[in-house]
C-alpha cells in the first residue's frame, strides 16, 4: 500500500509537471527552436559559401604557353579535374599567349588586380618555371602535374585515354570497423546534444517552486524523493514529445535523399544491429537524462535565485563537456583502459556504453550497465532531496529533535 501510494504521488508530480510545462505558448517555442538554430546555421553557410564562391570565381591558375600547345592542355587539365571533388578542385585554367619576355608577362599575371592568379607557369613543358603566391603551393603542384601529363600524352601518341574503366557503386552488407566507430560517435554526439539541450532545464524547475514557496507545499504533502522523481519524469516526458517529434520529422526528411546520399551511410553502422541498436540507444538516452537530471534538480534545488542559477550553468555545461570528451575518447579506443573508466563512471555511463554497442556485438554488458546507471539516479535522486530538506527545508533531524524534546517534558 506505501508503495502504490508513493507510486500514485510520483506520478501525480510528474502528470502536473508536463501539463504545466507542455500546454503552454512558450513550449511551442521551445519545441521549434531548433528551427531557430538551422535558420541561423543555413544563413551563416550561405554567407561564408558566397564569401568562398566570390573568391574562388575570381581565382585562377595561368600557363603561358604557344597557342598551339592550348588544345592538349586544355585536354589534360579536363582528365586531371575528374578526380577532384567540386570543392577541392584547382582554381579555372586560363592558357596566356606569350608576348614578349615570358618571365616579365608571368610577374604582371601574378600582380593583376583583376584576376587573383594563385600560380602562373611559363618556359618549356620539360622545364617549366613556376611561380605562386601565398596559398598557391597546391596549385603549383597541379601546375607540375599537368605539364607531364601534357608531356606523357605526347610521347604515348595520344591524347585520350587509353583505358575504360567500369565503374559501379558497391553496397557493403556489413558495415566497416571503422563504419563501427562512427556509430559510436554518432551515438555520444546524440546522447550530448539531446541530453544538454533539454536536460538543463531542469536546473532552474526546483528554484522556480521554491521561489514561489509551492514546494513547502508539496513537501508537506509527499515525501521529497516522490517531489524529486515526479519532477523528472514529468520532464522526461517532456524530453521524449521533443524528441518524438523532431525523430519523425527527421525520419521523414530521410527518405527525400537522393540514392547517392543515403548510400554515403551504408558504411556506417553499429556491431550490435540496428534493431538492437536503437533500443539500448532510447535506455541510454533515459538513463542519461534521469541522472543528469537529477543531478542539475539537486544542484538546482540549492539556488535561491535565477542569479544563483545562472552562475550554476556554467560548471554544468563543463562537466557535460567532460563527459562528452572522455566517453568520444572511448567511442575512438574500444577496449582501452580510458573506454572502461568512461562504462564504469556513472555520469559518462550512458555515453560510453551506447559507443560500446557500436563498437561490440555483445550483449550482456548492457544488462549490468543499465541496472548500474539506474542504481546511480536513485543515489542521486535520494541525496538531491536529502541535502535539499537538511539545507532548506531545516528537516533533516527533525525526528530525532522531537524525540530529545520529549524526554524532558
Amino acid at each position: 500500500m506505501i508503495r502504490q501510494r508513493l507510486l500514485r504521488q510520483t506520478l501525480t508530480i510528474a502528470r502536473r509537471d508536463f501539463v504545466a510545462t507542455v500546454f503552454t505558448p512558450l513550449f511551442l517555442v521551445f519545441l521549434l527552436s531548433p528551427l531557430i538554430m538551422i535558420a541561423f546555421g543555413v544563413v551563416g553557410g550561405i554567407g561564408g559559401a558566397t564569401l568562398a564562391r566570390g573568391s574562388t570565381d575570381r581565382e585562377r591558375i595561368a600557363v603561358i604557353a604557344p597557342a598551339s600547345d592550348k588544345p592538349a592542355l586544355t585536354a589534360a587539365d579536363a582528365r586531371l579535374r575528374q578526380v577532384f571533388r567540386p570543392d577541392e578542385a584547382p582554381p579555372a585554367l586560363e592558357v596566356l599567349t606569350p608576348k614578349g619576355d615570358t618571365a616579365a608577362q608571368a610577374r604582371t599575371a601574378m600582380e593583376d588586380h583583376e584576376a587573383d592568379t594563385a600560380a602562373v607557369l611559363y618556359g618549356p613543358l620539360d622545364q617549366p618555371h613556376i611561380r605562386y603566391g601565398a596559398h598557391g603551393k597546391r596549385t603549383a603542384d597541379y601546375l607540375a602535374a599537368l605539364a607531364e601529363t601534357v608531356l606523357r600524352d605526347r610521347a604515348s601518341g595520344a591524347a585520350t585515354a587509353l583505358s575504360h574503366p567500369d565503374k559501379a557503386p558497391f553496397e557493403r552488407i556489413k558495415p566497416t570497423k571503422s563504419g563501427h566507430s562512427q556509430a559510436a560517435f554518432f551515438a555520444v554526439f546524440g546522447i550530448f546534444f539531446l541530453t544538454l539541450f533539454l536536460s538543463t532545464q531542469a536546473v532552474g524547475t526546483m528554484a522556480e517552486e521554491r521561489s514561489n514557496k509551492v514546494i513547502e507545499v508539496l513537501a508537506a504533502a509527499v515525501p521529497l524523493e516522490a517531489v524529486f522523481l515526479g519532477k523528472l519524469i514529468g520532464m522526461f516526458g517532456v524530453a521524449v514529445l521533443f524528441v518524438s517529434f523532431w525523430g519523425t520529422l527527421i525520419s521523414q526528411a530521410i527518405q527525400l535523399l537522393p540514392i547517392d546520399g543515403v548510400r554515403v551511410f551504408g558504411d556506417v553502422g553499429p556491431a550490435v544491429g540496428v534493431p538492437a541498436f536503437v533500443v539500448l540507444f532510447c535506455a541510454y538516452f533515459t538513463m542519461a537524462y534521469m541522472l543528469l537530471g537529477a543531478v542539475f534538480l539537486g544542484v538546482g534545488a540549492q539556488a535561491q535565485t535565477m542569479r544563483e542559477i545562472q552562475m550554476l550553468s556554467l560548471p554544468i555545461t563543463i562537466v557535460q563537456m567532460a563527459m562528452f570528451g572522455l566517453s568520444s575518447a572511448a567511442a575512438s579506443s574500444p577496449g582501452s583502459t580510458i573506454a572502461h573508466v568512461a562504462e564504469i563512471f556513472p555520469l559518462s555511463s550512458p555515453f560510453a556504453m551506447a559507443a560500446h554497442a557500436a563498437n561490440s556485438p555483445e550483449l550482456w554488458p548492457h544488462a549490468l550497465a543499465i541496472a548500474w546507471q539506474a542504481l546511480w539516479v536513485g543515489v542521486t535522486i535520494t541525496i538531491g532531496a536529502r541535502a535539499f530538506r537538511r539545507g532548506v527545508l531545516k528537516s533533516g533531524a527533525g525526528p530525532k529533535r522531537g524525540k530529545a524534546s520529549a524526554q524532558p517534558g
